[in-house]
């Protein structure tokens, strides 16, 4: 996968960055076991993602405290990467950053734009979070959200697999399991099949955030949000 041609264009009026198309085959419909829950739909390299994740975090301790589950599914910002490492991309990358916590608050390093050379490939960190999704269902949100601060504040590279080691130590994962599954010919292909079920869904960028009640998909957030308009929105759906 390779998408060398296509910017990243997220707006700062909305807080929601654009995805590309994904093209793939068909996967199955995803089952539900529950009757009403949130679904996340969030890339942790996309930074308006970042920027809700405190909004995101206060739904999910809300809905589960009223009996709604809380899935995650990995969105595909820019599976394959392939951006030119320039200083027009940088400037590009900061100005838009900078925006992002100006609106959120949320922090961010900016030495990342000293680096000479990055990839800005979101499949690893993508895949990451699957494999946890996969291994500890329960951490996910947790792991999600740590994969992010190593990124933006300590712009470590998710590139790389030993970016996830101090992760899965904090939260009491094991390294050499959640290594072996994230060079895996499965992770790859359940990473896959996130990307092509939330287009089939009519997602169009991220953060996205629906309410499922029975087979009905409701979009309750594309882009930035409060907590306390995800809480109203969520709550009118299941009225």
């Amino acid at each position: 996968m390779t998408n060398s041609d296509i910017q990243i264009n997220c707006d700062p009026e909305t807080g929601l960055c654009e995805m590309p198309d994904f093209t793939a085959e068909k996967t199955e419909a995803v089952s539900f076991d529950d009757e009403t829950e949130i679904i996340y739909v969030g890339d942790p390299m996309c930074s308006w993602c970042w920027g809700i994740s405190p909004q995101l975090n206060a739904l999910k301790r809300y809905g589960e405290s009223t009996g709604v589950p809380f899935r995650i599914v990995m969105g595909g910002l820019r599976p394959g990467g392939g951006e030119a490492w320039n200083q027009e991309f940088k400037d590009f990358l900061k100005h838009h950053w900078e925006e992002v916590n100006k609106k959120s608050g949320q922090p961010f390093s900016m030495s990342l734009f000293d680096k000479e050379t990055f990839d800005y490939d979101t499949e690893p960190a993508c895949r990451a979070v699957v494999t946890v999704r996969e291994l500890n269902a329960e951490k996910t949100l947790s792991f999600y959200e740590l994969v992010q601060h190593h990124f933006y504040v300590k712009n470590n590279d998710p590139n790389l697999v030993e970016f996830y080691e101090p992760i899965c130590k904090e939260l009491d994962i094991n390294f050499t399991d959640f290594k072996n599954f994230f060079n895996s010919p499965e992770a790859v292909e359940l990473t896959k099949k996130d990307f092509v079920i939330n287009r089939e869904w009519g997602i169009r960028g991220f953060p996205s955030v629906v309410v499922r009640k029975g087979n009905d998909l409701h979009l309750i957030a594309s882009g930035y949000a409060s907590y306390e308009d995800l809480k109203e929105r969520l709550e009118m759906v299941r009225k």
